[in-house]
């Protein structure tokens, strides 16, 4: 593994732990500070559609001014919001902190995009989920603690704590390596964005399988709390499961050929729906937790599969459009898990796991190495 692989991991493992002190109790937070199950809905909803605004502009400018900058620029970002969330009295504020904090998900499309061309002799499936590996790998440490200070000294004493760890982050970052900026092929110079037909097909399969994915997560810690009455220690003990999984999940599935690997990812997470709609307590709980952790599997996976529909010089536009689709099912997502939770709680489930079965058949049909005349959509005036 290349040294700037090995800053990019520690900053993500520090990340991973500040994040997981506050991420999985984010619903439970919203619903203290005077947020119903449909507004809660709703401000996840919001979050997402921060985090789909930015993912095609910074990977047009990773791939124009290079992607050092903007990687920095979010985790930068990222540590503003957390501060303003740690702060924060009164749920608009707190909300204000949280959009801001979606904003910074357009850290996807450059890291991803650095990963790539950084990994060295591994595959790109496997450099994505390695680094996504010391991100959750953190993760997992952050619930318990966040739980256990949760209890102990309330919640916002976790985005505090969360908070200052995100700066010891940022100074790691400060640590990477620039990288060249890659120019256009001769034959896109004078082009806008190239999207063959594998491309576009490769949009509805990603949009499909996140929100199926997706669709049980949102609520989940409420569900736990309200309907089976699981301690803010419990619930971060399941946040560092899932964690767990999101690291094993992604060494073995990493492994494998990527498409395969999406397929097995979005099984799991069909299987951790099943887990909480008939499980029956709490190692129910944790093994559909544990399972859980395929959702990051499969965003990863799409991600090493759009890089065979992109040229290098494209490829952070490329991963910033596969992860603005993602993001836009997440934003579906959350606004339909609210109204199926106040409707019933175990809905949001029923439904995740019909999607996630008409995911898998209609994802095990597409393939990204197809070779497809292309179109091309051109930029204006041209």
């Amino acid at each position: 593994m290349s040294s700037d692989l090995w800053v990019i991991g520690f900053a993500m493992f520090t990340w991973g732990i500040g994040e997981g002190m506050f991420t999985f109790f984010q619903p439970l937070y919203l619903q203290q500070l005077g947020a119903d199950p449909v507004r809660i809905g709703a401000i996840l909803g919001a979050m997402s559609i921060a985090m789909a605004s930015a993912h095609i502009p910074a990977g047009y400018l990773a791939d124009r001014f290079g992607r050092r900058p903007v990687i920095w620029a979010s985790w930068m970002i990222g540590l503003l919001a957390a501060w303003i969330m740690a702060l924060a009295q009164s749920l608009p504020v707190f909300v204000t902190g949280l959009l801001i904090y979606g904003v910074t998900f357009f850290i996807n499309s450059p890291l991803n995009s650095y990963v790539s061309v950084a990994r060295g002799k591994m595959s790109v499936g496997r450099a994505i989920t390695l680094v996504s590996g010391f991100f959750s790998t953190g993760a997992m440490l952050g619930p318990l603690a966040g739980g256990w200070i949760g209890d102990h000294f309330g919640l916002q004493r976790a985005y505090l704590s969360g908070a200052i760890l995100f700066v010891v982050s940022n100074l790691i970052i400060l640590f990477l390596r620039p990288q060249p900026v890659d120019q256009p092929h001769p034959e896109e110079k004078s082009r806008g964005l190239a999207i063959n037909r594998s491309m576009l097909t490769f949009m509805g399969v990603v949009f499909l399988a996140v929100l199926a994915t997706n669709l049980p997560q949102p609520l989940s810690p409420n569900y736990l709390q309200n309907q089976h009455h699981l301690t803010f220690g419990q619930i971060g003990q399941l946040g560092a499961i899932s964690s767990l999984g999101v690291v094993i999940l992604n060494l073995i599935l990493g492994q494998v050929e990527a498409r395969k690997g999406f397929l097995l990812a979005q099984a799991a997470v069909g299987a951790f729906a099943l887990l909480l709609w008939k499980g029956g307590g709490l190692p129910w709980f944790a093994l559909g937790y544990f399972l859980m952790g395929g959702f990051r599997t499969v965003r990863a996976l799409a991600a090493a599969q759009t890089r065979q529909l992109a040229h290098q010089s494209r490829m952070g536009l490329a991963f910033g459009v596969i992860e603005t689709v993602g993001t836009s099912a997440m934003i579906l997502a959350a606004l339909l898990a609210g109204l199926l939770y106040k409707q019933n709680p175990t809905l949001m489930y029923t439904v995740s796991i019909g999607l996630v079965v008409l995911s898998i058949l209609i994802s095990a049909n597409f393939s990204p190495a197809r070779v497809v005349k292309p179109l091309i959509i051109r930029s204006k005036g041209e």
